[in-house]
């Protein structure tokens, strides 16, 4: 085995200078580093360069090829930061960012991919080892290791270098099979170097050398002798019932000292122990603030519970202020993204502890948390007495700071030599998910019915814009059956269903559908209008869903508009009246919710309906963020 160093001009690694590149076809099991940054080059975005997995990667698979189907990367290339975790059971193949990945049933090491941002306090090498085929002459004075093939019958027993069997290509190797060293061999070549935990010593040219009894596996060359490595301890995939993406904001302040800072950080072990993280259920990720907050490590950095507990083991404490609103902020602007390992589906929870109470206000970066969907829970240690509340910056705080304020969400420890007490009743809440009120938004809790005048009056050319006016304002929120679904009535004298709720799940199927509505063309039957989007769209919302219908015309209604519109408010459907040119602004008010003034809008042309579209989704989603939170 040649063991190959490339050698970079030493730089400063946070200031990202002279970074290691690495090509294309690049796989994660070549290089040796457990953890390390590197530059791929632009054009990565293509089938030949294999991926295994979702998320968690097969070290088989191409760095570069992994970092554009994670959404780290996209084919122009850039700096990523890959860290090595332990081999799965499993890897599921999916279709991401162009890149469909493959699956595998089994792999001996797994890496993962976030954003080219160097961590504080963490050193990266600025040279990579490699495990190469490809290596160059031995120098005078290196040995090259050798086994002897075992003895074959008809055959005679030759000599094979170390270098040899590794530069060996599939190809070739496909004529010569050749056993597995023997085992005095694989103890002469492991003196070479001690290898990283998972690794063997005579494995290190990873699929260089076609080993027996191979298959082939999802247009990709992998051995069957590695898929069934009895060595790998099962890696579990994580608690299913408790998937929930979850960021822990721990005190780091001067005052909380050594001895409790200690006792936090075995608090969170034992939270990470009692979760059973894995990609099938909870993920956690550490913030820790003192006067600022930083990311001690996000979501997919440690992907299970022993990884984690060694990890938390080492986070060194900051110092300074408590500036917990600050952290507030910094989560929900930076920890909750894609490139931090957030998994859309899964709710996204924020623990925040304080020791007494934070120097910051938190009310404000509190609210704008909750309206981005995460669900924020408080524990509060050893809280302020009567004689102390005089100090407390902002009375409350708690209250002011979780999702809901009926006591869910709010733990109080008395002392911290009693925070222990605290690990299951926690651990019980946040994978409570149904209870996790925040996780709905004014974006991805709603039906939203379109009821679409297609009168004579409007015409061809301002009918196709109105459906444009439908399709931008259907942009702006999470569309799929468990958030929120589109519906659209088109109506004249008569009226049409369109589409229903369940007809398309995805935003780009409801773009289509809302592109292939035809126009109709008739009198104006408003009143009647309603009435058919109440029994053949909101009749089949969902119980948990917001039902909100939004009504376009341009014209005055042959027909009473009072009663369907007093029925739909009485229903519970928040209904918006969009008028616009001849439209009667008196029909608009009794037709929207009550105030009329923030759910009624008269535009003057067709034309200029997209400017609306803003005023609309701020309109919902202030209706939306002003429910109580008890």
């Amino acid at each position: 085995m040649g063991i190959v160093v490339l050698t970079m001009k030493a730089s400063v690694i946070e200031m990202f200078l002279d970074v290691p590149q690495i090509n294309c076809d690049v796989k994660a099991g070549k290089i040796i580093n457990p953890e390390f940054v590197v530059k791929c080059p632009a054009g990565c975005q293509d089938p030949k360069y294999h991926v295994y997995g979702t998320d968690i990667y097969a070290s088989y698979s191409s760095v570069c090829g992994a970092a554009i189907h994670s959404g780290v990367l996209d084919n122009s290339g850039g700096k990523i930061v890959v860290r090595k975790v332990a081999g799965q059971s499993g890897y599921k193949g999916s279709y991401s960012n162009g890149i469909q990945s493959l699956s595998l049933p089994r792999w001996r090491e797994s890496f993962i991919v976030s954003e080219g941002k160097p961590q504080k306090d963490v050193t990266y090498p600025s040279a990579l080892t490699y495990s190469s085929s490809k290596s160059p002459t031995a120098k005078t004075g290196e040995a090259t290791k050798a086994y002897q093939k075992p003895s074959v019958p008809g055959t005679t027993a030759q000599p094979v270098t170390l270098m040899q069997v590794t530069g060996a290509t599939a190809s070739e190797a496909s004529h010569t099979s050749l056993p597995k060293p023997s085992p005095s061999a694989v103890s002469t070549t492991s003196s070479l170097r001690s290898q990283p935990m998972g690794h063997r010593s005579w494995e290190l040219g990873e699929m260089d050398l076609w080993k027996p009894g191979s298959v082939l596996l999802d247009a990709g060359f992998v051995p069957k002798e590695e898929l069934s490595t009895q060595s790998l301890e099962p890696v579990s995939q994580g608690d299913p019932n408790c998937k929930i993406d979850l960021s822990f904001l721990i005190d780091g302040s001067s005052g909380i000292g050594k001895r409790r800072f200690r006792i936090q950080k075995q608090f969170l072990a034992d939270v990470a122990q009692t979760l059973d993280i894995g990609p099938a259920g909870p993920l956690m990720g550490v913030v820790q603030y003192g006067d600022n907050p930083a990311a001690q490590f996000n979501l997919r950095t440690h992907m299970n519970s022993r990884d984690l507990k060694t990890a938390i083991e080492k986070i060194t404490q900051r110092g300074g202020l408590s500036n917990a609103g600050r952290a507030i902020s910094y989560v929900t602007k930076n920890f909750f993204s894609k490139a931090n390992g957030n998994r859309g589906g899964a709710p996204n929870v924020a623990v925040v502890i304080v020791d007494g109470w934070p120097t910051d206000k938190v009310e404000e970066a509190s609210r704008f948390a909750r309206e981005s969907g995460i669900n924020i829970f408080f524990i509060t240690i050893e809280g302020a007495t009567e004689n102390e509340k005089q100090y407390v910056t902002e009375p409350n705080f708690s209250n002011k700071a979780v999702c809901r304020t009926n006591g869910f969400y709010s733990l109080n420890v008395q002392s911290w030599f009693s925070l222990h007490k605290t690990v299951q009743p926690l651990v019980k809440r946040v994978c409570d998910t149904d209870r996790l009120a925040c996780s709905k938004t004014c974006l991805n809790s709603a039906d939203i019915g379109f009821v679409i005048d297609g009168s004579s009056s409007v015409g061809t050319g301002n009918f196709r814009t109105v459906l444009q006016f439908v399709a931008n304002l259907s942009k702006e929120f999470e569309i799929s059956d468990t958030d929120t679904r589109i519906g659209a009535v088109q109506y004249t004298y008569e009226q049409r269903l369109e589409f229903g709720f369940d007809d398309y799940n995805t935003k780009s199927d409801i773009l289509n559908a809302i592109k292939r509505v035809g126009y109709w063309s008739g009198g104006t039957s408003t009143g009647a209008a309603i009435n058919y989007a109440l029994e053949q769209l909101f009749k089949k919302s969902k119980p948990n869903k917001r039902k909100l219908m939004i009504l376009i015309t341009d014209g005055r209604s042959y027909d009473d508009v009072r009663i369907p519109a007093m029925v739909a408010h009485h229903k519970g459907v928040i209904t918006y009246a969009i008028g616009v040119a001849w439209a009667a602004q008196d029909e608009l008010e009794v037709i929207a919710t009550h105030p009329a003034n923030d759910h009624s809008f008269f535009v003057d042309e067709f034309d200029h309906l997209y400017k609306f579209v803003p005023k609309v989704i701020q309109s919902i989603c202030t209706e939306f963020n002003s429910q109580p939170r008890n």
